[in-house]
């Protein structure tokens, strides 16, 4: 019963951020496409994918820094400068 307790205390701890899924080297070229149009990078550790769509945070652009979603066909859905 200890042993539950304290694995159930440890898995408590866990971040959530560590559950979502990266992209694929393929789906990170793509991204890395559709920011160079827009003179913007990020760092592939800043990008998750979600429900098949990428959340893209601290994107570092020519006029500041932005957190992006992407659809799944790579569309721009939503944009905001932090």
């Amino acid at each position: 019963m200890r042993k539950l307790i304290i694995a159930a205390a440890a898995l408590a701890f866990v971040p959530f951020a560590a559950l979502a899924e990266g992209p694929s080297e393929e789906q990170m070229a793509k991204i890395d496409e559709v920011l160079a149009a827009k003179s913007c990078e990020v760092d592939p550790a800043n990008v998750e994918v979600e429900d098949g769509a990428f959340d893209l945070d601290d994107v570092m652009c020519a006029d500041g820094q932005y957190d992006i979603k992407l659809d799944a066909s790579y569309a721009v859905t939503e944009e905001r400068k932090e």
